[in-house]
């Protein structure tokens, strides 16, 4: 169990720093083609061709698109495929426009998920949100763990969740891997500000010149990449605690490190 945690952090910090590199607005195998033929005759916001989704998920989420549309005109699609795609027909077929977003749905990737926005859609979620979506959802890890349906009804219910709220920079909610990671990297800037903060000469108690010319580094770990994810993305307080006392804790034993030291040579 601990180990597959490990692994699933490995895996988020990968895909997390990665992501930004290979970010695509749409998936190239969706509109590669143009087969009209593999789209229902009746209008329906859910393409279900690679079968991902149980008769009653595609049924349930039907109806929540639709009325989603008729309560607020933002158009969401979702399309997923395997080994064939309608490609460019599903743009004439659900009549995409700049207030749509289409999920497409392929496991042929190394993340099923890829999206495509419209440019009024950008307005409120902007392309880090796209990012994030993509890769807290659509990474294999959470596929294996979660399944693909889970990850396409996840990710459809948080766009809901963001249009509804006026907008999003980020994707709500802090999964535990990402909290494990902001709370290392809390620790991190700890111990750094607390090596920082050792004095250096007689009678002086703490180097806060030190501290000051190392705070860009402890700072950005501590407060960026520590503290930042965790306010932005939950009201919960307790993952919050936890990181600030994690560089409090981590900043004081690297503080009395020496002092642990000199009493280890002593007593030798």
């Amino acid at each position: 169990m601990q180990q597959s945690l490990w692994k699933r952090i490995l895996a988020f910090v990968t895909v997390f720093f990665l992501a930004g590199s290979i970010w695509m607005t749409h998936s190239p195998s969706a509109y590669a083609y143009d087969n009209p033929e593999l789209l229902p005759d009746t209008p329906t916001p859910v393409v279900d061709l690679a079968k991902s989704l149980t008769s009653v998920q595609e049924e349930n989420l039907v109806k929540q698109l639709e009325q989603f549309q008729t309560d607020t005109g933002w158009k969401l699609r979702v399309l997923t495929q395997y080994d064939r795609t309608p490609g460019r027909a599903v743009i004439r077929f659900w009549g995409l426009d700049d207030k749509s977003v289409l999920l497409v749905a392929d496991s042929r990737g190394g993340n099923i998920l890829s999206f495509s926005v419209g440019d009024a859609v950008y307005d409120l979620l902007p392309r880090t949100f796209w990012i994030e979506l993509q890769t807290r959802f659509g990474n294999l890890y959470f596929v294996r763990e979660e399944g693909e349906d889970q990850a396409i009804l996840q990710a459809m219910e948080t766009v809901k969740t963001c249009l509804l709220r006026g907008g999003c920079a980020v994707v709500p909610g802090l999964p535990r891997e990402q909290w494990i990671f902001t709370l290392i990297s809390s620790a991190i800037g700890g111990v750094i500000c607390g090596l920082a903060a050792q004095p250096r000469r007689e009678g002086q108690i703490v180097a806060w010149q030190w501290a000051l010319i190392f705070s860009p580094l402890w700072g950005i770990l501590f407060i960026s990449f520590g503290i930042g994810p965790v306010v932005t993305r939950t009201n919960e307080w307790l993952p919050l605690v936890r990181n600030i006392s994690g560089f409090l804790i981590a900043a004081l034993v690297a503080y009395l490190s020496p002092i642990f030291s000199q009493s280890s040579s002593a007593e030798s």
